[in-house]
């Protein structure tokens, strides 16, 4: 058999076995006019169809068309794409598929396009080991990352690339490819049209702009129809706000939610509050880290206008470190909506932070001879304010007057706090 045959067979074997690969996958558009969405990006660096396109960084959350957009680009122009995948490959695979790609496109003069997936995922020296090649445009380079590059990418990389903003993808995108995408699909004969729009318009709101996410729930209904031909559209909604909710442990989501979560609850609104709870926990977050942040909410925004709320949030992330899920999401629940409910106050927290940067700002304070340890025999002599009327009597606990750090509010257990310290400094310069 010869070479040209060989491919031919092989070609022909993967054609024949592509129904078995994920209808995302077999839905992928191969020219620029299949591809739905992104309209803004074309106008925006119109050089994107051009065959003399420069390295690139595709930047943009998941199933908005990185993949595809390269695939795309490098097939238009007639270059020779080589991907990658920074999450299985390191810098010794990255740079035999490098040579291996100048030279299988050498002899015909073209230059490669190097397609790495999450590059993002590539720490510093893996970065760096692609700059030569950039450099000299040896290849042209296309990577496609979920974060943020000026985070995630070192500066070096950047100023050889252009970063690319891609959108998640607009309802009327979702529709129109999740409606191409029913030619490799069979929906059994009783399925009404107006059934199969309404299939559709679920899918598109609940698939946040992800086209893959769209297919795979497509697909995932295509199946179920198999076994049930009748299946009802309630029973659709269940299968599709199921595989609907995202969640993230370490990336915007993540932050986005528990920012979301504290929020709520310094602003006393406790179904808020247990609203984003209850968003964390479906997602998966680690109950301790929820009850860590708790603890320091009892202090950042409560404080002393309820001391209790401290107590409860340490006993929370004890309770949760004991039980663990699913009973501990009654021990967080109990301390949120409390929290939530009661007296705020930030003000031990703003006098921390004040005192830390008047310190910060200055040489190294001295301690007053009569606060010290071991005080030398010429010091004053240290009043003790328990042999003092009311337990308090007037005398300098610093070299130089500090600033009222601690200016307690007039809410919950700070109250009387207030009035007391108030009538203190009343007392101290009548003496």
């Amino acid at each position: 058999m010869s070479r040209q045959d060989d491919q031919q067979s092989l070609f022909g074997q993967a054609k024949e076995n592509n129904n078995l690969r994920p209808l995302a996958h077999r839905s992928r558009p191969e020219s620029f006019e299949d591809f739905v969405g992104q309209e803004a990006i074309f106008k925006r660096y119109p050089f994107l169809r051009a065959p003399d396109f420069p390295s690139l960084i595709l930047w943009g959350p998941p199933g908005v068309g990185k993949t595809t957009l390269a695939s795309i680009m490098a097939t238009q122009s007639g270059q020779a794409l080589y991907p990658f995948n920074a999450v299985l490959g390191g810098v010794a695979d990255l740079k035999k598929l490098i040579d291996q790609a100048i030279r299988e496109t050498r002899d015909f003069g073209k230059n490669p396009v190097i397609f790495i997936d999450e590059i993002h995922r590539f720490n510093k020296a893996q970065q760096d080991a692609l700059l030569p090649y950039v450099e000299r445009g040896d290849f042209t380079l296309i990577g496609a990352t979920t974060e943020n590059p000026k985070r995630s990418l070192n500066k070096a990389l950047l100023s050889r690339t252009q970063v690319i903003a891609l959108g998640i993808l607009e309802k009327a995108d979702i529709l129109k490819i999740i409606k191409r995408a029913c030619e490799n699909l069979q929906f059994g004969p009783k399925l009404s049209q107006d059934h199969l729009e309404k299939i559709f318009a679920l899918i598109a709101d609940h698939s946040n702009g992800d086209a893959r996410y769209a297919l795979n729930l497509l697909e995932l209904i295509e199946r179920e129809m198999r076994f049930d031909e009748e299946l009802s559209l309630e029973k659709i909604k269940e299968i599709v706000l199921e595989n609907a909710r995202e969640f993230d442990r370490d990336q915007d989501r993540h932050y986005d939610v528990i920012s979301a979560f504290i929020k709520s609850m310094r602003g006393s609104d406790p179904n808020a509050a247990l609203l984003w709870l209850a968003v964390m926990l479906d997602g998966g977050e680690d109950p301790v880290f929820i009850a860590r942040r708790l603890v320091i909410f009892a202090s950042e925004d409560i404080g002393n206008a309820d001391p209790s709320a401290l107590n409860l949030a340490v006993s929370t992330l004890q309770a949760v470190q004991l039980i663990g899920m699913p009973e501990a999401r009654i021990n967080l629940a109990q301390a949120t909506t409390y929290l939530a409910s009661t007296y705020k106050s930030n003000a031990a927290y703003m006098a921390i932070n004040e005192a830390m940067e008047y310190v910060q700002s200055r040489p190294t304070l001295a301690v007053p001879s009569h606060l010290r340890n071991f005080p030398p025999k010429d010091a004053p002599p240290y009043l003790y304010p328990h042999s003092y009327p009311n337990h308090y009597v007037s005398q300098k606990y610093t070299v130089e007057e500090p600033p009222h750090f601690y200016r307690p509010t007039e809410m919950g257990r700070e109250r009387p706090l207030k009035e007391r310290l108030d009538g203190l400094e009343k007392l101290s310069r009548k003496n």
